[in-house]
């Protein structure tokens, strides 16, 4: 059996997830391209890390279905042996004042976002062999509370307080938990609406003066991922450029 490491990765196909699973597969990772919508954009991801010559597999599952969940999982274990790494970049995104909040939308939130996460994660704590790494995703709108932001903050609350006891519940499995707060990132999710003032507004708040990429926040879950990185263990990382 290979010793190569193994990354299941949800919401691989695009944005941040995408830059995620081309950065462990360059990183000597065998990657699970996990993907709910688009299966042309995670067969094109698969193809971006075969051809640069990795392994990749695409897995679609709705993360908030545990069966499809199991499935993802139960590939990774097939195709290349187990599961090390879990990284949970699937997330959905709504924006609006807490008194017009559409309730529809906020129950759509929790359940990819809380409820994904939470099948996600206790999965991984069923799977992940000894000595892997959980990455899950926060946004460091949790510390900065813009308005507009209400619903999406809750659910990422959420995941940091479950990504912090997970931690803990992990005790003697030798398997690091953390979670990776992104600040502005410029991802196609995250510029859908919003005009050039605002884009330029957001990219001047950091000391850096711009927009987070997807490879930096891949680089950080990257680490956290890496043997390097393994003595952070139970962390809310603010992978924002510096901003308060």
């Amino acid at each position: 059996m290979s010793d190569q490491r193994v990354a299941v990765v949800s919401g691989g196909s695009r944005g941040i997830g995408r830059a995620v699973a081309r950065t462990l597969a360059a990183q000597g990772h065998a990657v699970v391209v996990g993907y709910q919508g688009s299966a042309s954009a995670a067969a094109e991801a698969v193809q971006e890390i075969t051809a640069a010559g990795g392994r990749a597999i695409p897995a679609r599952a709705d993360v908030a279905d545990e069966a499809a969940v199991a499935a993802m999982f139960d590939a990774a274990q097939e195709a290349f042996g187990g599961v090390d790494v879990v990284v949970n970049a699937a997330g959905r995104l709504s924006l609006s004042p807490i008194a017009d909040l559409d309730l529809d939308d906020l129950d759509a939130l929790h359940r990819t976002n809380i409820r994904g996460t939470f099948v996600m994660a206790r999965e991984a704590a069923r799977r992940v062999r000894d000595g892997g790494a959980i990455v899950t995703f926060s946004t460091s709108v949790v510390g900065l509370q813009l308005p507009n932001y209400g619903a999406y903050v809750a659910s990422k609350g959420a995941v940091e307080a479950m990504t912090l006891v997970l931690a803990r519940e992990l005790r003697g499995r030798d398997i690091t938990v953390n979670a990776v707060a992104p600040g502005p990132t410029a991802t196609d999710l995250f510029l859908d609406g919003k005009d050039e003032a605002t884009i330029e507004r957001l990219a001047k708040q950091p000391p850096l003066e711009r927009l987070g990429t997807p490879e930096d926040i891949a680089e950080v879950v990257a680490f956290l991922a890496s043997r390097a990185g393994h003595w952070v263990n139970g962390q809310v990382v603010r992978a924002n450029g510096g901003i308060v």
